[in-house]
């Protein structure tokens, strides 16, 4: 497949940069698998920088599996808070879950096992075994696709699953089997400071040697990357119900986007089918419903359009599925980043 390709040299360029240049990162001070597991989650469509301070607190809270497998959702969700794709964390917290009811809470060091365990892709998978365990395996990002479709001139669609196998192929045949751990840490790091998407640094590339897109002055052109569809956008009704010092707050559900995080009450809509949601799910008798403000948030599949209007309860029922929080009480419950901006919004808006 990579025919004519110094396979050997590569690898022994590649070591030795990384070598010499890795970064002093938490998550590689030892190979425990279950940090590592922890770190890739968290990496995942995150900046290596932002991942650090969530990576420390997280490994300070929850310093083992075992920890981690005991605690609760809620707690997992809030240390995860910011970070943005939720789904992350439930699926790393049932993950170590199972691993600890079924494998005695030993991370398994086989493929055919640990692709068994919940929210455990390709990658993932790949990235344990090779850097913890020091298996051969393949673990390919975005940033590894990048790198080989331009080593390689690959101009096959980086967003397709079958592009991403046929690049799995290609690391097996390239993988220093004797270091697969740098190997892989050292691919994604290429990717990650010198062969960037945009305006890759060449000159400072230790393969450039062995990259054909270089040579053949197409590294701008690669990798080819399928258009993605517009994020649909969605009106959104957004309520801040007050009740003397305290408003009202409620839970998303266990499944879907967001799931088990706080929100306000809220409606796909406009105002009105607002105010009859307040009534019929809430139970709600409000007043007022001036608009706040407007503000828009950023899914990759959708837009949220959310206007944000503030009542006051004029008859406010028990407590069922929502609750009535204070101000200072806020930092108890886990909201998504788009009702942490909200906040900030309606604070500065009554200041």
């Amino acid at each position: 497949m990579i025919q004519e390709f110094r396979t050997e040299d590569f690898q022994q360029d590649l070591l030795h940069w990384f070598e010499r240049n890795l970064r002093d990162l938490p998550w590689r001070q030892d190979r425990d698998p279950y940090k590592i597991w922890v770190s890739e989650i968290m990496l995942q469509q995150t900046r290596v920088d932002t991942v650090i301070p969530y990576f420390n607190r997280f490994i300070e809270r929850f310093p083992t599996l075992q920890d981690l497998a005991q605690a609760q959702e809620d707690d997992v969700l809030k240390l995860w808070e910011g970070l943005g794709y939720y789904s992350r964390a439930r699926n790393l917290h049932a993950g170590v879950k199972e691993v600890r009811e079924s494998y005695g809470g030993a991370v398994p060091d086989s493929p055919e096992e640990i692709s068994k365990i919940k929210g455990v892709g390709p990658y993932t998978a790949g990235a344990i075994l090779s850097i913890a365990y020091g298996k051969p395996e393949p673990a390919v990002d975005g940033n590894v696709m990048r790198v080989l479709s331009r080593l390689l001139v690959i101009e096959d669609d980086i967003q397709k699953v079958k592009t991403r196998k046929r690049f799995e192929t290609i690391i097996r045949e390239l993988i220093a089997k004797d270091n697969p751990s740098y190997f892989n840490q050292a691919l994604m790091e290429l990717g990650a400071l010198i062969c960037t998407p945009k305006s890759p640094k060449c000159g400072h590339c230790p393969v450039q040697t062995h990259c054909q897109a270089q040579e053949a002055g197409v590294q701008g052109n690669l990798p080819v990357k399928g258009k993605a569809k517009p994020p649909k956008p969605v009106q959104v009704s957004v309520a801040f119900v007050s009740d003397g010092e305290k408003f009202l707050i409620r839970k998303r559900p266990e499944q879907g986007l967001l799931a088990g995080l706080w929100e306000l009450p809220n409606v796909e809509g406009e105002q009105v089918e607002l105010e009859n949601h307040l009534v019929d799910n809430h139970h709600l008798e409000v007043a007022g419903g001036g608009q706040l403000f407007h503000h828009q948030h950023t899914f990759s599949h959708l837009q949220w359009e959310m206007d944000v209007y503030a009542y006051r309860a004029v008859k406010a029922p028990l407590e069922i599925e929502a609750h009535w929080i204070t101000w200072e009480q806020i930092q108890n419950y886990t909201f998504p980043v788009s009702y942490q901006k909200i906040f900030a919004q309606i604070k500065e808006f009554y200041r």
